[in-house]
């Protein structure tokens, strides 16, 4: 599990805490910006969350050039193109993404339309096609989960041929990410505990993959250990904002993580079940995680046993006998799940979520094996064994 080279880089400036908002028209003079397009979607903008970016660029004499609300939960081709064409008619010259995930990942792959020319974002699918930087992008997210205000990929989805096409690029990555509580402090219960374990899994697989090194540790160690201590808490208390802040803080620290050291089985089961079954990906990470970490459990004993520190804390850690501290960080997660479980009723297993059928489960496997994240996995699986998982977390 040690790496004698890896490579860490995370060159996002991260403006976090409880005025954070009030900062981006700095940022963007910074950049030169004076014409900047906001991308979200409709949820975001009725729960009030534009106002007060938009009156802090009024305020410091910025205009909001265009708002474009309708970026859908699967964001599409189809989408970024008619968002690219909205930038170019307005000559907006940098955009401000808003929102969660999808929301995100449209920024980034507009930008790459509008900075590079064209109307295809197909063009510039896979990795290393866009060679030069691109306009002015700052982030500000409206969850605490994805990780996508530090990661330099991004995912739209073909619906002519209905696939995701993936995009990766460190030009990808925003200009700055903006963690200010006042966005997550109306996320609905099962969202904010979805998203949270999306963040917790990042931080767990992100320590125990492949390409783990001792950066990357430290992110997704902190990025565990706030996941723990603050969700149960913001579950029972989804105003307060010192818990708020602590899983967007999370959240970011995981996608740091793991955009340095990568993923495994979870994820690659997770963009099967997505993508088949239309699941959103943090409920798909809480369903799988804990029976991916059995699958893995020989494999990764040791680093597993280390999180037990960081879920349960510094008591539970000293009384468990190491020999027993994998399989207590796994029990760990467990609890959480039926924690999160009796406050939302956030499912544990694939029956649970009512949009699983047990006859696609070799449809999912088969897509699995053929999804990127499975070569980071620190145990080698076959087909049978992601039907093996897959049965298990069938429940």
């Amino acid at each position: 599990m040690t790496n004698t080279y890896y490579e860490f880089f995370c060159p996002v400036k991260v403006i976090a805490g409880k005025a954070a908002l009030e900062h981006i028209p700095y940022e963007l003079t910074g950049r030169a910006a004076k014409r900047p397009m906001i991308i979200t979607d409709k949820g975001v903008r009725a729960a009030g969350l534009l106002h007060p970016v938009i009156t802090a660029c009024e305020e410091s004499g910025l205009d909001i050039i265009s708002i474009y609300d309708d970026v859908p939960p699967d964001s599409s081709t189809t989408v970024v193109r008619d968002i690219a064409a909205i930038y170019r008619e307005k000559s907006c010259d940098s955009i401000i993404a808003i929102g969660g995930g999808s929301a995100i990942d449209t920024g980034k792959a507009v930008n790459i339309l509008v900075s590079e020319g064209g109307t295809d974002i197909a063009e510039y699918t896979g990795a290393g096609l866009i060679k030069h930087p691109l306009k002015p992008f700052f982030v500000v997210p409206t969850t605490a989960g994805t990780g996508s205000e530090v990661t330099s990929v991004a995912v739209i989805t073909d619906e002519k041929k209905g696939i995701k096409l993936p995009f990766s690029s460190s030009f990808l990555l925003p200009d700055a990410a903006i963690i200010d509580p006042r966005m997550t402090l109306t996320l609905p219960a099962h969202i904010t505990a979805a998203t949270a374990m999306d963040a917790m899994t990042h931080g767990i697989e992100s320590f125990t993959c492949m390409a783990k090194n001792p950066l990357s540790d430290a992110y997704a160690t902190s990025a565990i250990r706030k996941v723990s201590e603050s969700l149960l808490h913001v579950m029972d208390n989804p105003k307060d904002t010192n818990g708020r802040l602590a899983l967007a803080q999370a959240s970011t620290m995981a996608g740091i993580a793991f955009s340095n050291s990568m993923v495994g089985l979870v994820h690659s089961l997770g963009h099967a079940t997505g993508a088949l079954c239309h699941l959103p990906h943090g409920l798909c990470m809480s369903v799988y995680l804990p029976y991916v970490l059995e699958y893995n459990l020989e494999t990764i004993r040791e680093p597993l046993g280390e999180l037990l520190l960081y879920l349960e804390g510094p008591d539970v850690y000293a009384i468990t006998p190491a020999e027993h501290r994998a399989e207590a960080s796994i029990t760990a997660v467990r609890k959480l799940r039926d924690e999160l479980y009796k406050r939302c009723e956030l499912p544990r297993t694939l029956k649970e979520t009512g949009k699983v059928n047990e006859s696609q489960l070799d449809q999912i496997a088969a897509m699995a094996l053929d999804d990127g994240s499975i070569m980071f996995n620190p145990k080698e699986v076959t087909l049978a064994d992601v039907r093996a998982v897959l049965d298990n977390a069938w429940g």
